[in-house]
């Protein structure tokens, strides 16, 4: 990456997108001060979601950004298509039951990943969204319950860490971005900040 001039800020938590965004080798910091309480309209189209929420969390940011930085945040959600019904957004688990319970519906079903990601600096915004699809194998009740209770996926939409166990033994294909599904597209976050450095 050309040299960076500006300071990055990441407004997210999480482990996975903090490992995702320090693999472009750029200088970042973390900070989560945030006033945005995530919820969304009923009956809000399923791929808008992550957008929302997205923008909630960069317009949320609990300070003005300055003249040199830039700030970055995300929103991950799963999609599960229902024929003839509307799809299904599956976020966090809210307990261990919610999470045996995503799972059981994910269980040898194809779903889609999608990361709504939003940068801005002080002058400009920009939002993009990325799809990935995942198919899972049949996955037994025992196998479930295992992964749960050993890697408590309860930060992670769908209940599912693509990067650990429940991903080497269930997930069966991916179609678009591994990365995407681990809830951070870094391909085009890479693409996308060098309009902003």
């Amino acid at each position: 990456m050309k040299n960076v001039s500006k300071k990055i800020i990441l407004g997210s938590g999480s482990p996975r997108r903090r490992e995702l965004l320090g693999g472009l080798d750029i200088p970042f910091t973390i900070d989560t001060g945030n006033s945005f309480e995530e919820s969304f309209p009923e009956g809000t189209p399923a791929h808008q979601i992550p957008v929302l929420m997205a923008e909630g969390k960069s317009h949320g940011f609990h300070r003005p950004i300055e003249a040199d930085e830039i700030l970055i945040t995300a929103d991950t959600v799963v999609i599960l298509d229902h024929p003839g019904h509307e799809p299904e957004v599956i976020g966090k688990p809210h307990s261990r039951e919610d999470a045996v319970a995503m799972l059981h519906k994910l269980s040898g079903r194809v779903h889609e990943v999608v990361t709504a990601v939003v940068i801005r600096d002080s002058e400009r915004e920009k939002c993009f969204s990325v799809s990935s699809h995942v198919t899972f194998a049949e996955l037994t009740d025992d196998e479930i319950k295992y992964y749960i209770d050993k890697y408590k996926p309860f930060d992670k939409a769908g209940s599912y860490g693509i990067q650990e166990w429940i991903g080497y033994v269930g997930i069966s294909g991916i179609e678009g971005s591994f990365y995407n599904v681990m809830g951070f597209p870094v391909h085009r976050v890479y693409r996308e900040l060098q309009c902003f450095l």
